[in-house]
């Protein structure tokens, strides 16, 4: 079995990390996929806690197959090697991959232990944007065996533009989140800046 890895800070998860999962499925690339929460103590800014993000991807795949959401990362500081490694030990007999923008493998020389990770595991690269994904492999001629390109079409969706419409209060386009996820961070306020109100 090919189980892929999918980590990210998913502040929100929206409908673009559902449909990765959902093509790579479809076109057989995995045969399950784990969404990995990055936990807090990672260097990202504006992250909600581990489990309003947990919780949101539980929602987001709740009736999917094959597909599940770990909290792995949460408490001590995990590194990508030392994720794949925990799944590697706990599917011994599966191939691992890991799910990759091809945004992140702009710089993924940079990352901890990045030759033991192309070394052990295999790249499932998501095309961002208008990347070149020749360039950017050609970095890593020595590992292109270990890279797999993933050939599904997506809509570009940011995090980032999606919590701004919230903090302003604007409404959030159907084709960005799954409805279930909006219900959940309306009922709790998130990624709402509070005004702190001062007496005159």
């Amino acid at each position: 079995m090919k189980i892929g890895i999918f980590g990210g800070s998913f502040n929100p998860p929206h409908k673009m990390h559902y449909d990765i999962a959902i093509n790579l499925l479809e076109k057989h690339y995995v045969d399950k996929i784990i969404y990995v929460p990055t936990g807090k103590l990672y260097n990202k800014k504006n992250l909600e806690s581990n489990y309003d993000r947990y919780k949101m991807l539980k929602l987001m795949v709740q009736n999917i197959s094959n597909v599940l959401v770990s909290n792995y990362e949460f408490g001590a500081l995990k590194y990508t090697y030392q994720t794949l490694n925990y799944f590697h030990r706990k599917y011994p007999n599966d191939e691992i991959y890991f799910i990759c923008g091809s945004d992140n493998l702009k710089t993924f020389n940079t990352w901890m232990r990045y030759k033991y990770i192309l070394n052990n595991y295999k790249l499932l690269v998501i095309k961002r944007n208008d990347d070149n994904i020749d360039e950017i492999i050609n970095r890593f001629q020595k590992f292109k065996n270990n890279i797999v390109i993933a050939n599904i079409n997506l809509n570009n969706i940011s995090s980032t533009k999606i919590r701004d419409l919230l903090n302003k209060g604007e409404m959030i386009p159907n084709n960005m989140l799954n409805i279930k996820v909006l219900n959940y961070i309306q009922s709790k306020q998130l990624y709402i800046k509070q005004v702190e109100r001062r007496d005159e």
